[in-house]
């Protein structure tokens, strides 16, 4: 592999180690200095080295958390918290040591999957056999890491373990359980903050055993820069020394929340410029978790179908390291579901010689990095392996004589004790929530696949059912029946099959954790809405050459019975009209001025992030440069309520999903010929 010269100076100071400079790798040659300034405040562009607690669990030796503000100015100094040595990297002159890095991200809680007739999947109980394998085999030079690159919560059943309030928390089934996997550090994701900081903190609290990291996440009232995470860590294994920094998302991280005003999402690439340089000048190798998704600006890969705005992806991450530092660095990432040097590494992922690798999602693989690290040789001498392991599925229907059955999960192929000892007692809390029957579901057109196929090109009978049921449980509000509701398609995650409807059942359609705000709009603004959504449908065209259970990220909307509109397709999206809009049965020109209630759910009333209802371009895929309309700057009303529990609640009392109870086409939307 090739490498840059960064022969910039780095110097000692009495206050610590002082770094200058746009790169450090020649800091590794120095020796360490004394810092005097115990349980001081760290200063503009200062980070404190803190010794902490590893998880028990993993594989750390010793750990030192990087405590201060990275985001202030770039970071010129480090200094011990309780003047002992600030720890440079350790390896001598002609020494190599391994370091292997398995990883996952974008969990979204699918530690055990659940199903009736395939039997349950074990993914994270597959992933520990892997680990304590790894582990046990490691020779005396190698060392072992397992990390996750963040999005660790939302996505399944094991969520409602975390309430809605702190009066209704149980358990923080992900952090729990990643706790005696032996997970051994952690980024934040953007799902992480779905049900608000203040459960996050409570669940970090009560069942994190590992830290976690974000430099660029700040000013939360609840999750606290220093005391909650931190923006990188360093690890001692195996007489290696490893540089951790966490980088979150600035593009779909929940901000802006009525209960957390102040918390902010940095942009990574600042973080990472002011970060890097002291991490990597008393690391032997970085590894930077990235949940900030695989590209730059505009990209598809992974869940998404079409383009989606990711920012500051990989990408320009990968790109800025490596100018940064002739260390050895590693880009694990996240965010965008991304699968990646499946079969080894893709040079496509190497950016400068910094490698960038992601595991897809919700436990699909455990990712695989093996790194060979000389003392002294940067990235001159530094060799790499990278593959993913496959988590096998469960179908227990399958019979031993047929060829799909070695590729299945089966006995052995999972750590029986930990699924036996963890997963099962949070299954246990979560068996009467899980089986309860809500209802049942009266016809056989409103399966997954007809969903999911229909939920970015038209009408869509479930998104009417789910919309028509909220404006009908307004009328319990405490300000009263609204007039209408949307909810995005991106949301419509599954379907329903004819018969007995499980909570578990209606989870699988509705996992986001969304709550409903209730915003005023005149009419002529909701016909301004209808004008911007039109230009986000899939179009006919596109639908061919579109993966159409993958994520289109628009922001495409679908509205209660309410509102009823044709949308002109015309030669493109920027031409696209909607036209006979009428509300309540009243032609728009005649409501132009009067005044409506309409119920959002939480992620578009936040703007929408990648989806873009936040007066940036629509994204996914959409040309023509096209302004959203920026619904942030619309007054709220935040009810509290949660947009899937009063769905379920209209289930019950209806006690079925029919026709007759709004699940239909009913022409609501018509797309012109």
């Amino acid at each position: 592999m090739t490498s840059s010269n960064h022969n910039a100076p780095t110097t000692l100071s009495r206050r610590g180690l002082l770094l200058g400079g746009a790169a450090f790798a020649t800091a590794a040659g120095l020796s360490p200095m004394l810092s005097f300034r115990a349980n001081a405040t760290p200063a503009a562009g200062e980070l404190q080295l803190v010794p902490a607690t590893p998880n028990p669990n993993g594989s750390i030796e010793k750990l030192f958390l990087l405590k201060g503000d990275p985001l202030v100015a770039p970071i010129k100094t480090i200094v011990a918290q309780d003047g002992s040595p600030v720890p440079m990297p350790v390896l001598k002159e002609g020494e190599r040591r391994v370091l292997r890095v398995l990883h996952f991200n974008d969990m979204h809680n699918h530690i055990t999957d659940l199903h009736g007739k395939k039997g349950n999947t074990h993914r994270l109980a597959q992933m520990v056999k892997l680990v304590k394998d790894a582990r046990a085999k490691a020779a005396d030079n190698e060392a072992v890491l397992f990390v996750s690159a963040g999005d660790d919560h939302t996505g399944s059943v094991f969520d409602e373990l975390m309430g809605w309030s702190p009066e209704e928390f149980v358990a923080d089934a992900g952090y729990r359980s990643y706790s005696a996997a032996g997970v051994d550090i952690a980024t934040l994701g953007n799902h992480e903050f779905d049900r608000g900081a203040e459960l996050l903190k409570i669940g970090k609290d009560t069942d994190a055993a590992f830290p976690l990291l974000s430099a660029n996440v700040h000013s939360s009232d609840f999750m606290l820069r220093d005391e909650d995470y931190t923006a990188a860590a360093i690890a001692d294994i195996k007489g290696l020394r490893v540089g951790l920094i966490g980088l979150t998302t600035n593009i779909d991280t929940r901000v802006g929340q009525s209960n957390d005003p102040n918390m902010a999402v940095e942009r990574p690439i600042t973080a990472i410029q002011n970060v890097l340089p002291a991490v990597a000048a008393i690391s032997d190798v970085v590894v930077i978790l990235s949940h900030c998704g695989y590209g730059i600006g505009n990209h598809a890969s992974g869940k998404a179908a079409t383009a989606r705005e990711i920012g500051d992806g990989d990408f320009a991450i990968a790109k800025i390291a490596s100018d940064l530092t002739d260390k050895p660095v590693v880009v694990v990432g996240g965010h965008t579901h991304t699968e990646l040097n499946t079969n080894g590494i893709d040079n496509d992922n190497m950016i400068d010689d910094v490698l960038i690798t992601q595991a897809k999602a919700h436990g699909a693989f455990l990712g695989d990095i093996a790194m060979s690290i000389a003392a002294g040789q940067g990235r001159q001498d530094w060799y790499s392996s990278v593959s993913l392991h496959p988590i096998k599925s469960s179908d227990i229907r399958v019979k031993a004589d047929d060829e799909k059955y070695a590729s299945l999960q089966q006995d052995g192929d999972w750590d029986d004790a930990f699924e036996t000892s963890v997963v099962s007692p949070l299954l246990k809390a979560l068996d009467s929530k899980l089986a309860e029957s809500i209802g049942s579901v009266e016809i056989d057109t409103l399966g997954r696949d007809a969903m999911i196929a229909s939920r970015y090109i038209g009408e869509n009978s479930l998104a009417n059912f789910m919309n028509d049921a909220v404006v009908e449980r307004s009328e319990t509000f405490p300000n009263g029946k609204v007039d209408f509701a949307l909810f995005n398609a991106t949301g419509v995650s599954s379907g329903v099959a004819k018969g007995p409807l499980s909570f578990k059942a209606w989870y699988d359609v509705m996992p986001y954790a969304d709550a409903i705000h209730v915003a005023e709009m005149t009419g002529a603004q909701i016909r301004d809405m209808l004008q911007n959504n039109v230009s986000r449908l899939l179009r006919p065209s596109e639908t061919e050459q579109t993966d159409m259970g993958g994520f289109v990220s628009r922001g495409f909307l679908h509205f209660s019975s309410g509102i009823r509109y044709e949308i002109a397709l015309g030669k493109d999206a920027k031409s696209a009209k909607a036209v006979n809009i009428t509300l309540h049965g009243q032609p728009i020109e005649t409501v132009l001025d009067k005044k409506f209630t309409m119920a959002f759910n939480t992620y578009i009333a936040l703007g929408a992030f990648g989806e873009t209802w936040n007066g940036k371009p629509i994204g996914g895929g959409v040309k023509g440069d096209i302004a959203s309309l920026d619904v942030r700057k619309l007054k709220f009303d935040h009810t509290g309520l949660v947009y899937r529990n009063e769905v379920i609640a209209f289930i019950r009392n209806h006690k079925t999903i029919s026709q007759a109870n709004g699940a239909k086409l009913d022409g609501r939307l018509a797309i012109l010929k």
